[in-house]
């Protein structure tokens, strides 16, 4: 039965929205202005209403703290606040706004201020779900603003934006055929209800060191989180958590959004004066500005937001329920393990070490073989270094003079499927590509053109070089059939330009996603992984048109538990590439057993990226085994709901992964380092039916299941640091 419904009161003027576990209430008030008077538990349409005869709650000062003289005036003509500083809905550049602007605009005439009008509404049934759009326009300027919001059955998420319409027409007299500038356009504001206190919960890094959660107490004032690098960044994420300070894993209140774009993006958390506090995300960064003209509209990306009282465990399984079933193309689909060749070969390919490589893979279990970098360019641009070569998609004709043909059909006699590593949206300066087209790249006049890696971002945002790119990428897929590509963009943009630089950052973004969803519209057998230096662009917008995200560059597995754990405070492991690498780590050079580097990678999608020509025997066979052993959990990791039994920041952490229809779970456990004389800590388990009985496959034994849930799951694991254990168990009939 369908959970998600939209209920109006017109008389109140007033939307109750509900999805599987909340309701959102919005009012347009006697001035217009819209007003978020609920975001929490589940309301009936009359409960909804009653929240009208509550008294109000604004930023006025309270009466009891004038001063005790007849020259004090009353609280209503109180002489510097005008009350109206109470986070809206939809956040206008206004007078009397002296916060943030969800929506700031400066007409021709130099006017910046909007004094929106409510003009209607309409709600939209959907085939999984509703919509609500309410429209507002400018009382006097040729600007319409129409905010949606979007349920979808059975999910706890909303989905919000806004579209903006310039309503005159080119020559229209009086200012109204004169182009708008639009100064901000956040996709939504979400006003929280008031808490005790507040609580931020982001997630920063760097690169390899992408992701690590951080939490800290809310400041008063704006707290901005932002990249400013066209692409999503290593540093941030478009995703921000707030609670009171009280909610841990399983209980407390949590709000939450997330915003779907890949490119510059600012997400600011406000706390007022009057402790209120607001989340208001979207794309772009100041000052960028972007030209509305006569009948043209602007569409801002997706912000998705979710309300739980069930801490953030809870908050965590709501984004990712929403995106597998909404956001992630094939969402049905188990993802296959994979060999990536990288780190045994880096840039010396050859079609007999490949095949050499695929072969050995395959003999662990491995399902798609994946050739990184150095397999093309021709010449003195040929792919040997990071020197030259990108752009140039051709095969190196020295390294495989028959083309790719025999190592893809060797690949595929293994049983493998074949992958391919592409950086389409890079140059270098050595290239045969660049030398013809010097004017595609990122670049302003009288401004050196920055090399970084010995590279130039190509001007996507052209449609001449989308169209390149796009027709590039098909006839390599449609030459080679292949199955998988590794999409990888190494630097941030610099000197961008040339033309209309601030509208190059938006349409650079809409023309990738444009070239992405053509190229999988012509080939629908292809599988995609993005990759932005490690996890530099992840974010619900690309997850929308790749298969899987590559996480981070650095592989070493004790700095992995924290990189993923974070990464899986927002996104599902089914979107979370994990490799098992060489040890010492060839980033780190830490020493970690091999059973360790498998765990942690079996939390998401497993790869291999090691040497397996230096792999002992003994590895190369307890490696299958371990391969097999995370067959048979892969669908509880990338489809079951996952629980942080204990965080990643401990010397023992672990994770449960249970089954949809709660028949199965399975426990990864790891212990970094043991204390002295410390004996093995129990995990409480999460979501078992109590009345169950579990049988342990490895060990062969029977547990109860209200045992599990109150006396907790003890590992077996080894006497050494690093050690770590899976336990998979199947409810008996």
């Amino acid at each position: 039965m369908p959970t998600a419904a939209i209920h109006h009161d017109p008389e109140r003027r007033l939307w109750l929205l509900s999805t599987a576990a909340s309701s959102y209430v919005l009012h347009v008030d006697d001035r217009d202005r819209l007003h978020c008077r609920h975001w929490g538990v589940r309301l009936t349409p009359e409960q909804a209403a009653s929240l009208l005869d509550r008294p109000a709650t604004d930023d006025r000062p309270p009466t009891d703290v004038r001063p005790a003289t007849d020259l004090c005036p009353p609280a209503d003509a109180w002489p510097f606040e005008d009350g109206s500083e109470l986070p809206l809905d939809l956040a206008p550049a206004a007078a009397f706004r002296f916060g943030h602007a969800q929506l700031a605009v400066r007409f021709a005439d130099g006017t910046r201020e909007l004094e929106l009008r409510h003009r209607g509404h309409e709600i939209r049934q959907r085939p999984d779900g509703v919509e609500l759009v309410l429209a507002f326009a400018d009382r006097h300027y040729p600007l319409a603003v129409d905010a949606h919001y979007r349920l979808r059955d059975d999910s706890a998420v909303i989905d919000r934006h806004l579209v903006l319409r310039h309503t005159g027409e080119a020559g229209d007299t009086g200012g109204a055929g004169e182009a708008v500038t639009v100064v901000r356009a956040d996709s939504a504001t979400w006003p929280l209800p008031p808490l005790a206190d507040y609580r931020l919960t982001q997630v920063r890094g760097r690169w390899a060191a992408e992701t690590r959660l951080h939490r800290t107490a809310l400041p008063f004032g704006e707290t901005v989180l932002t990249s400013r690098r066209g692409h999503t960044g290593h540093d941030a994420n478009p995703w921000a958590m707030v609670d009171d300070g009280t909610a841990n894993e399983e209980h407390g209140e949590v709000f939450g959004c997330a915003l779907a774009w890949s490119g510059s993006w600012t997400l600011t958390v406000e706390r007022t004066t009057a402790d209120r506090a607001a989340l208001s995300a979207g794309f772009g960064h100041a000052p960028l500005t972007w030209q509305l003209g006569p009948g043209e509209r602007l569409t801002t990306p997706v912000s998705s937001g979710a309300w739980t009282d069930g801490g953030f465990g809870a908050a965590a399984r709501q984004f990712h329920d929403h995106l597998l079933r909404f956001v992630l193309p094939h969402p049905e689909e188990l993802r296959p393990v994979l060999y990536n060749s990288w780190e045994a070969t880096g840039f010396e390919v050859s079609v007999a070490g490949q095949l050499e490589l695929a072969k050995r893979a395959a003999d662990l279990g491995v399902e798609l073989f994946v050739m990184d970098d150095g397999w093309f360019g021709t010449g003195r641009s040929a792919r040997t270094g990071d020197h030259a070569g990108l752009g140039d998609w051709d095969p190196n004709p020295d390294r495989f003079p028959d083309g790719l043909a025999p190592l893809v059909d060797g690949v595929r006699a293994l049983g493998l499927q074949f992958g391919l590593w592409v950086e389409p949206e890079m140059v270098s300066p050595e290239s045969e590509l660049y030398r013809a087209h010097p004017d595609w790249v990122l670049h302003q006049p009288h401004r050196v053109r920055s090399e970084h890696r010995n590279q130039l971002v190509l001007n996507v945002a052209r449609e001449d070089v989308a169209e390149w790119m796009l027709d590039r990428l098909d006839q390599l897929v449609s030459e080679h059939g292949i199955d998988f590509l590794k999409w990888d963009m190494n630097r941030p943009f610099t000197e961008v330009g040339p033309g209309d630089g601030d509208l190059l950052w938006r349409d650079y973004v809409t023309n990738l996603y444009g070239v992405l969803d053509r190229l999988r519209a012509r080939h629908p057998q292809l599988r995609i992984e993005s990759c932005s230096g490690g996890g530099g662009r992840v974010d619900p917008g690309i997850l929308a048109r790749v298969d899987q995200v590559w996480t981070s560059d650095n592989t070493d597995a004790r700095h992995r538990l924290a990189i993923q754990d974070g990464y899986a405070q927002l996104y599902p492991a089914r979107a979370m590439a994990a490799w098992v690498t060489d040890s010492p780590n060839p980033l780190t050079g830490r020493r970690v057993p091999l059973d360790f580097r498998f765990h942690v990678a079996m939390a998401g999608v497993l790869g291999i990226g090691g040497d397996l020509a230096e792999w002992s025997a003994d590895d190369l066979s307890r490696a299958r085994a371990l391969v097999a052993a995370y067959k048979q959990v892969r669908p509880l990791v990338q489809h079951g709901s996952r629980h942080r039994l204990r965080p990643a920041g401990d010397d023992f952490s672990a994770v449960q992964f249970l089954a949809p229809d709660g028949s199965a779970t399975a426990v990864l456990a790891y212990r970094t380092s043991r204390g002295f004389a410390a004996a093995e800590r129990p995990l409480a388990l999460r979501g078992l039916d109590p009345a169950a009985r579990y049988r342990d496959l490895a060990a062969d034994r029977v547990h109860h299941g209200a045992v599990l849930l109150s006396q907790g799951l003890v590992p077996v694991l080894g006497p050494d640091d690093y050690a770590s254990a899976l336990v998979h168990l199947v409810r008996e009939p």
